[in-house]
Parts: C-alpha cells; structure tokens; sequence
C-alpha cells in the first residue's frame, strides 16, 4: 500500500507540475497576445491616423484647385478690366486728335481769326494771313498693347505647369478647346526629395515620383536647396536654361554643385536624353551615377567613361551606368478626356503637334483628335503617350476602321502603353540601382466572392485575374477550400468561409470585408462573365484618378431569352459619377471598411453608392471592357441600353 500510495503522489506531483507548466505557457501566450493586441491597436491607430491625414490632403488638393480656379477667373476680370480701361484711353485719345484736328483746320481758323479780329481791322488782317497758311495737322492716335501684370504677381503653386494654348490650326481653321488642366498632385513617394534639372517634357515625367525641387541656377542653388535638402539630384542633358552652359563644359556653377551635394551625401544622377555622348560626357563624368534613356548610347558611354580616368582624378571611382528610358506617367498619360467630343478627323503628328506647343499643350493636343498617323520612325515613347491618352493610332496606309474597333484598338494600346513600364516603375530601378528607398503604396487586390451554387463558375471568373493577392470565398461546398487552393495560383492567399443562413447578402460582405488585406478589395458576381484583364484595367484608373472607389457604369450586358447583347451607358466612360454598377466594385479597404455595406440582400450596391454621395467619397467610373452582365431576362437594361448585337457579348467586352 504504501508503494502504491507513493506512486499515485509521484503522478499527482507530476500532474501537478505539468498544469503549472500549462499555465505559465498560457500565462506567457496571453502576455503575448496583449502584446500583439498592443502593437495591432498601435498599427491601427497608425494607419487610421495616415488615413486621416491623407484624406485632409485630398480636401486641401481640392481647395487649392477650386482656389487656383477662382484665381483664374479674378485673373480673367482682371485681364477683361485692363482691356476696357486700355479701351478707353484710347478712344478718349481720339476724341482728343479729333478735336485737335478740328482745331487746325483752316476753316477753324478763319472762323477764330474773324471772330476775335472783328472790332480791330489790323488784328482781323493778321488773323486771315496766319489762317492762311498751312497747318500741320496732328498724328491718329495708335492702340497700344494692352498691359499684363507681371509673372511674379500671377505665379500660384502648380500654376507655371498649365497649357496655355487653347485654340489649335488645321488646314487654316482654328478650333477652340478647353485645356487639359495638369495635375498638381500627389506624389508617389512623399518620403523623398529630388532636385532636378530637366526639360518641361522630363520634368513632367518625374514630377509625380516624388517631392520635387526645380528652378534654381548655378547662382543661387545654395539658397534654394538650403530650404529643403534634398536625397537625390538629378541633372537633365538640357540644352537651354541657366545649365545648358555647364552641361557642355563643365563649369563652375555644376562643379560647385556636386561639391556641396557630396559634402551633405546627396546622390547625384546625369540623365542622358538628348545630343551627343561627347557633348555631355565630361559633365557626367563628374556625377556618382550616369543613365540614359537611349538604349543605342550605351557604347558609347562606355568609350565616353573609359578614356576618361585623368578627368576624375586620383581616388574618385568611375560612374555607374544605366539605363532610364522614357515611360508613361499615369498622372499625365492617362485616358481622361477633354470637355467635349473629339475633334472628327485623323490628323498627322505635325498637324497634332506644331513646334511651338509647350509639353503643356502637348498634353491637352494627345487627347483632342479623332485618331493620329504616325509615320515610320516615329519615337517610340511619342506613340506610347499618345495611347495612353487613349487616342487611336493609324499607321500611313492603314485601312480606315469603323469605331468600334478603334476603340477597341486603342484600348488594347493603352494596355501595352502602361504594361511597357510607367515612370513609376522605372524610378523604383532607378532608386534601387543608386541606393535610395524605392518604397510607395501598392494595389494589391482583395477578391470578395460568393459561391452562389456553381463553384467552378465562380473560380473560373477569378483564377486569371492578374494583381491579386487574396481570395475571400463564401461557398457551402464541402471541399470549397481545396478547389479554391488547386484552381488560384500558389501567390494568391485563399481564405474560406461558409456563409451564415441568416446573414444578407450585405451582412456576407462585411464579414469577407473584415478579412481582407490588401490596399484594394474587389466584389466581383460569379453569375456575370470578367475577362482575364479586368482588375488590371480597373485598377489602372486609381492612378491617375483621385477616387476611392472604381468601378463601370458603362458596360456590356447579355440576355439569354432575346439573345442580345446591349451596351449600357457608353457616354459614362472615364468620368467621376454617381454610380457604379456592384459586381464591378473596387475601392480602397480603408475607405469601404469606413463606410461598410449596408444589411440588404437587393440593392446592397445602390445603398453603399447612396453614401458615397452623402459622404463626399468620388467614384469614378473606367472603360467599358472587361466584363459583362448575364441576365436570363431584364427589360429595364433592353430598353435602357444600346443595342450592339444579337449574339455573345464576350467578342465585344474582352479585348
């Protein structure tokens, strides 16, 4: 007995022990989980607080473009004021003349020599003799210039980058249109600073990229980089301005540059676009890192670096060399449209684009025609602009299309446009390549989808989606997650969940919405059709728009009992709307968690597009391709919508 009693005290002190044990690891896993609670609050904070922040810079962007654009209409008064006052100095000049010319005329004088000489016979005599003679009569008055006020007083942040051209020539008629306004902001990168010497076209390139410095010269660049030191500074091949001079011999003003950038650690880049190599290849030779944007001078840069060793000195290493070509930069480049229809001719490149347009111009000049042909060899980075701005290119000898299809061509170059490289993703080499933190905000894409009984269906309509990063299902299948996992691909994190009977329809969403993680969400319907370029297409507009939310309120629709397919709303392509259309929903996680779905199974879409509006939130609405709505039935849509064939839509949507 007693052997059994020890041992049964050996288990109890055993089992004793192991629960102390159990408890101080839950002890130390609840220690953790505050801690990760602590820290994910802290996050949250964080990010809310970035959130806020960004969102008072939306509302300061908007003041200053409603200010800028107040400031031009009290700038236009004023102009309207100054013309009338010039005006009127000039007809009271001619009154003046006229009166003078009155008062010479020799009728005028004899009629003052009779008058003042009729009670004095000399003095009428001496009076008739000087009316006699002739007199000179005075000079007509000349209209003068009006005035301007000066550049100084008319300068307002953003304002120096503007179009200021507004009539374009084309076979001796002159046609009216309304610049496109250039963007002021944001920027890509907040976190960095470059200084940087370019041209008006490079400049515009670059200027979105990050915070950007420009306008100093060899004389005063101490003084205006002071104000803020900058991380990078990057010089241009400019051949005009202040710089010009240093670029082709090296002066004092550049050397005295790169000094003082070097005494602070400033990375400095040459930027090679334009000229000869040997022109500019002592210049560059004295910065840390040479690129340039022509891949057929890299040879010669080669030579250019190689003989010159004796230039640099004795401990000064050779430069780095690269390549930075030209690219797209969305906040310019993009299909946004001018105000009104395009002008109904196919225009040549030198009818689109007379020499004395500034890049300003040039900008609005992309968007204006019906389609442009351009001739063999023209640059590379000129056609892809031009189909980034949406317009239609035709090649000399081209078969005129009708205009579906060079709307449907023009949207495919827009794609091979942007996926050649934006600025964006060029200036993220560039960093990496001279050692600066490339850093910026993603567009990761969150998928939300509801298995509505075919499963396979719904998989098929996501699994070729490019940008995703996370697919949130809800489906009742038994094995949803393992056929979710074999048809996604291994990049995509897949996260699934059988969805609660009782919950509507807006009630599922915000459940899949609490689980995403990616900067975009998407809500995307396995009953409709989605080509395999649809997130892509759509996410492009949060480039260059300043929405929180994307989606189509233009868009193909099929319906199976009358077999047609319909376009809805053609005219609401690349605008900021009311509305979009639900199953095309992409917005920003940050924005849609604020606001949440509303809990209604029809209608969810129209309610959350209701509070949009009531909250400010912009909703822009993309292209027309991509995806299709398939009904059995809707004869709102058939009498709403445009008739486009009896037959598939998907020959007519995905492109």
């Amino acid at each position: 007995m007693p052997l059994v009693q020890e041992s049964e005290d050996d288990v109890a002190g055993e089992q004793l022990e192991s629960t102390r044990q159990a408890l101080r690891e839950a002890v130390a896993q609840a220690e953790r989980a505050a801690e990760l609670a602590r820290l994910l609050d802290a996050a949250q904070a964080k990010a809310a607080e970035a959130e806020r922040a960004a969102e008072e810079l939306r509302g300061l962007q908007d003041r200053l473009r409603e200010t800028e654009e107040r400031l031009e209409a009290v700038q236009a008064a004023e102009d309207k004021l100054r013309r009338d006052l010039a005006e009127q100095r000039y007809q009271a000049e001619v009154a003046r003349w006229k009166l003078s010319s009155v008062q010479v005329a020799r009728w005028s004088r004899l009629g003052d020599a009779i008058k003042t000489g009729k009670s004095n016979p000399v003095r009428l005599a001496r009076g008739l003799r000087g009316a006699a003679r002739p007199a000179k009569r005075p000079a007509a008055p000349k209209r003068q210039p009006v005035p301007q006020a000066k550049a100084e007083a008319r300068q307002v942040p953003g304002a120096a980058f503007q179009a200021t051209t507004s009539t374009r020539t084309v076979g001796g008629v002159s046609v009216k249109l309304k610049p496109f306004r250039v963007p002021t902001g944001p920027n890509t990168r907040p976190h960095l600073t470059a200084a940087v010497v370019a041209d008006p076209h490079a400049e515009a390139l670059l200027r979105y990229e990050w915070r950007q410095t420009t306008g100093f010269t060899p004389k005063d660049f101490a003084r205006v980089l002071a104000a803020e030191v900058p991380h990078l500074l990057l010089v241009e091949s400019v051949e005009q301005g202040p710089w010009a001079g240093e670029l082709k011999e090296p002066g004092e003003g550049l050397r005295a540059l790169l000094a003082w950038c070097a005494e602070r650690g400033i990375r400095t880049v040459f930027w090679h676009t334009k000229g000869e190599v040997a022109d500019v290849a002592a210049a560059a030779g004295l910065f840390e890192h040479i690129v340039t944007a022509l891949p057929a001078s890299v040879g010669a840069w080669g030579t250019a670096l190689a003989g010159a060793v004796s230039e640099r000195g004795p401990g000064r290493r050779e430069p780095s060399l690269g390549l930075l070509p030209f690219g797209i930069q969305p906040r310019v480049h993009n299909p946004l449209p001018l105000a009104g229809d395009r002008f109904d001719r196919v225009l040549t490149l030198q009818e689109l684009l007379p020499a004395h347009l500034s890049y300003p111009d040039v900008l609005t000049s992309y968007r204006w025609p019906k389609a442009v042909d351009c001739p063999p060899g023209t640059e590379l980075w000129r056609m892809a602009e031009l189909a980034a701005c949406g317009t239609p290119i035709v090649m000399s000898g081209d078969a005129p299309g009708d205009e579906e299809a060079d709307a449907r061509r023009a949207h495919v170059a827009l794609r091979r446009a942007y996926a050649s490289g934006t600025m964006t993703q060029k200036t993220d080499e560039l960093l990496d390549a001279i050692g600066l933190p490339s850093a910026r905000a993603t567009l990761d894409i969150s998928v939300i989808m509801i298995d509505r009984g075919d499963l396979d269906r719904t998989l098929a309509q996501v699994a070729p989606q490019k940008g995703v990063v996370q697919l949130v299902l809800l489906s009742d299948a038994e094995d949803a997650g393992k056929r979710a996992r074999a048809a996604m691909p291994d990049r995509v994190d897949v996260v699934v969940r059988r969805p609660e009977p009782d919950l509507t329809v807006g009630g599922l969403l915000n459940r899949a919405l609490d689980l995403c993680e990616g900067d975009l969400v998407a809500v995307m319907d396995g009953q409709d059709a989605y080509g395999e370029h649809y997130l892509t297409d759509l996410a492009r507009a949060f480039l260059f728009s300043t929405a929180d939310i994307v989606g189509k309120a233009a868009y193909f629709a099929h319906l199976r009992d009358v077999a047609a397919t319909v376009l809805r709303q053609p005219a609401a392509e690349y605008s900021y709307l009311p509305e979009v259309a639900g199953a095309t929903l992409l917005a920003r996680r940050t924005v849609l968690r604020s606001i949440g779905f509303a809990d209604v199974s029809e209608g969810w879409d129209e309610v959350l597009m209701r509070q949009c509006r009531n909250d400010g939130i912009k909703v822009f609405s993309a292209d027309r391709y991509g995806y299709v709505r398939l009904r059995d039935r809707d004869r709102w849509l058939l009498g709403s919508a445009q008739l486009v064939d009896y037959g598939p839509a998907e020959p007519h949507a995905f492109v």
